[in-house]
């Protein structure tokens, strides 16, 4: 495990998923989340209370695995950060290193109709649950990956290319699942993302990228103008350290 700044680099090959039952509210607590949620959504239309995999623990499975407790929840539960004794639930999401042939990553920043508007990060996205008795697994979260990058870019990486690469923790407890894409030449990733734009747009829909780039970190990331995930800084550094 390492760290940077507020985020925790965690090396675990191997992560196993555990449904838990989601934590009980107080009246008190429900009313502060309702109430937080619906102050949100005024501020931001965009937000929307959907089905959400919420991480409620992770623990050390021996010297090189991780276990991730989730419960089903939805997005509204995030409402409770901040309110003072409530249960904690933390986002869980997954995101994609996409390498270019010249050792560039591929980064987009988020559309003005997101929950995030101008926000840089990686491919990837909060993880869902699945269906009512099914397990949610790393293969699940593999096949959750390659379907963001598919959105977001205009990728048709499938999912079995992707490798479980790194887990992060940020400050707010959330934890990320990255996987490792194949390197793609740039001009191919800029070309499926202009397919990917010009299809969405055509079809009378804003593609959830308003732009993508590729940078060559560490220093490329002092070019993109905005704000960007806290993640993303300290993993293109261990990027840039691991294939040296």
């Amino acid at each position: 495990m390492t760290r940077a700044g507020r985020v925790e680099l965690l090396d675990a090959p191997r992560i196993r998923l555990v449904e838990t039952a989601a934590p009980g509210l107080s009246p008190a607590h429900r009313s502060a989340m309702d109430r937080r949620w619906e102050e949100a959504v005024r501020a931001n239309p965009a937000l929307f209370d959907g089905p959400v995999a919420a991480l409620t623990g992770l623990e050390r499975d021996g010297r090189d695995g991780l276990v991730l407790s989730w419960a089903r929840a939805t997005y509204r539960y995030r409402a409770l950060r901040g309110v003072p004794d409530a249960p904690v639930c933390s986002s869980l999401f997954v995101s994609v290193v996409q390498p270019s042939g010249d050792g560039r990553l591929m980064v987009g920043r988020m559309a003005a109709s997101t929950s995030a508007p101008g926000r840089w990060q990686l491919p990837g996205g909060t993880v869902e649950p699945p269906d009512e008795g099914a397990e949610l697994n790393v293969d699940g979260l593999r096949r959750h990956a390659a379907r963001e990058l598919s959105e977001e870019t205009g990728s048709d990486t499938p999912a079995e290319a992707l490798t479980l690469w790194l887990t992060t923790r940020g400050a707010g407890g959330g934890v990320g699942a990255l996987f490792l894409a194949p390197p793609c030449p740039g001009h191919e990733l800029r070309e499926r993302y202009a397919r990917l734009v010009s299809t969405e747009t055509g079809e009378g829909r804003e593609p959830e990228f308003d732009r993508i780039k590729l940078v060559r970190p560490p220093a490329g990331l002092d070019g993109l103008e905005g704000p960007h995930v806290d993640y993303l800084e300290p993993v293109c550094r261990h990027y840039v350290d691991t294939s040296a």
